[in-house]
């Protein structure tokens, strides 16, 4: 697929818009990258906004094939697709954030447990990925990630591994 439908970025342009009336200053939009769709959109919409902030990809580190490396076996859901997808393309993201399965799960379980957020593994790759992106450009700059996914479709996989200890190391 050498152009993929274009229809939906304008949908994100307007997220975009609603996040930016809402948030006030953005210094940077972090997203993993399923398609890239909305990563390439909301990404898009914001820089209309301003020209500085940063936007940072998010892909699994099993499978870092936007970085440069090879394609591998994860258990993000819904991202890391094991090859470039067709949004993708060069400048969409300033940088690109590897963030394992290990963490993702254990970000997820801590969302629920600490912010009573039931949300999917590709949301808690989202949000240790803004963490650590937040520790860079310091307190005072506003990150905006997405909660992509809920936690109903991972209900089974991710109620087997609560009974599992799970290692969760601070940010």
């Amino acid at each position: 697929m050498d152009r993929p439908n274009q229809d939906q970025l304008p949908a994100y342009h307007k997220m975009a818009e609603e996040i930016w009336k809402q948030a006030g200053r953005i210094d940077a939009f972090v997203q993993m990258v399923g398609s890239a769709a909305s990563l390439r959109g909301v990404g898009e919409g914001f820089r209309r906004r301003s020209k500085d902030m940063r936007i940072v990809a998010v892909e699994p580190a099993e499978s870092p094939v936007l970085s440069g490396g090879e394609p591998g076996s994860h258990g993000i859901d819904g991202v890391g697709a094991g090859f470039v997808v067709p949004f993708w393309h060069d400048g969409v993201a300033d940088e690109i954030e590897r963030v394992s399965t290990e963490e993702a799960i254990a970000m997820t379980f801590r969302l629920a447990r600490e912010e009573g957020l039931f949300a999917g593994t590709s949301t808690g790759g989202n949000v240790v990925a803004a963490l650590r992106t937040a520790e860079r450009l310091g307190p005072h700059a506003t990150i905006v990630t997405v909660m992509c996914d809920t936690g109903m479709k991972y209900l089974r996989r991710l109620g087997a591994e609560i009974s599992q200890p799970l290692p969760i190391t601070p940010l």
